[in-house]
């Protein structure tokens, strides 16, 4: 059995952009209940996330864009004490209430902390249960439900702090990583492997060519073989080439066929399949060392089963 800890905090539930919008306080209740059904949540040592620094989230995100998240969320809280508006739009589906400048920094932080404890070999591994996402916010930019890039600021965080030479990141949500390319692209440290329905959001898919980047569309309703057959012909001979010294995975698990924000058809056992090829990258030249951050995933059956799947994998149970 594989240490695998568990990250997450109550302030996650805290954030929240409206009822009825898909990214919500109860997926990580959704996954709670199902670890707990299934006996998994027994494998795991939980940890509450610690809030990342500023200088910290910076690694990846310029301070402008730092700084007009909290000042958002100051705004947002005086307007408030003055009856104003619940919420702070960010683009037409992403908000901010005066709770998600915390939820933020906990997302990172609790990234971060792994990190930290897996280098340590404090853990084997390590799973963040927390929202809000992250690998659509860019450098300047939060868009698609994201503020900050949990995924990048770790991987950054990795190299920059820890002095690894290389990392990857393997991002498996259905939609593209757009603000983990614009965050990573050119850097020949991070290599950055995805699959990602296209057409699809965010418009364009991926938009650079740079050589440390693996990011591959497919289409509606590709089915769990020909995304495990993407793994072995794309991603796996570039991670073997690459040997990262550690790896981080964005864990969206909205590709799930019973998730109707999106048309891909994977199942548990795909991601099961996925996350099994992974660690065997990582055995091999990684030291076992891997974090995963939660992103995408919206039917909250669906969720907490392929989290469970996830994490059986992880945690060897």
């Amino acid at each position: 059995m594989s240490k695998t800890g568990f990250y997450t905090h109550g302030d996650c539930r805290k954030h929240e952009m409206g009822a009825g919008h898909p990214e919500c306080p109860e997926r990580l209740d959704a996954i709670e209940e199902r670890l707990l059904i299934s006996g998994v949540d027994h494998a795991l040592i939980r940890i509450e996330a610690p809030m990342a620094s500023l200088d910290e989230v910076e690694l990846a995100h310029s301070r402008t864009h730092v700084l007009a998240l909290r000042g958002m969320s100051a705004t947002l809280a005086d307007e408030q004490l003055a009856g104003g508006p619940r919420y702070a739009m960010v683009d037409p589906d992403t908000s901010m209430n005066v709770d998600s400048w915390n939820a933020i920094l906990r997302g990172a932080g609790a990234a971060l902390a792994a990190t930290d404890a897996v280098i340590a070999g404090e853990l084997q591994n390590a799973f963040c249960a927390v929202r809000p996402p992250g690998h659509h916010a860019g450098r300047e930019q939060a868009m698609g439900f994201c503020f900050v890039n949990n995924v990048a600021v770790a991987a950054k965080y990795a190299v920059e702090r820890h002095r690894l030479k290389r990392v990857a990141i393997v991002d498996f949500d259905v939609h593209h990583g757009n603000g983990t390319e614009d965050i990573v692209a050119g850097d020949p440290r991070i290599l950055m492997v995805s699959f990602y329905q296209h057409p699809f959001y965010p418009p364009g898919g991926s938009r650079s060519d740079a050589d440390n980047l693996v990011n591959v569309p497919v289409p509606a309703y590709t089915k769990g073989m020909a995304i495990r057959e993407i793994v072995e012909t794309l991603w796996m001979p570039r991670l073997e080439a690459h040997k990262p010294e550690m790896i981080f995975i964005s864990a969206g698990f909205d590709a799930h066929r019973e998730d109707e924000l999106a048309q891909l058809g994977l199942v548990e056992e795909d991601y099961a399949w996925i996350t099994g090829r992974i660690m065997d990258v990582a055995r091999r030249y990684s030291k076992q060392r891997i974090v995963s951050c939660l992103e995408g995933g919206y039917n909250l059956s669906a969720l907490g089963r392929s989290v469970e799947a996830h994490l059986r994998t992880l945690a060897g149970v």
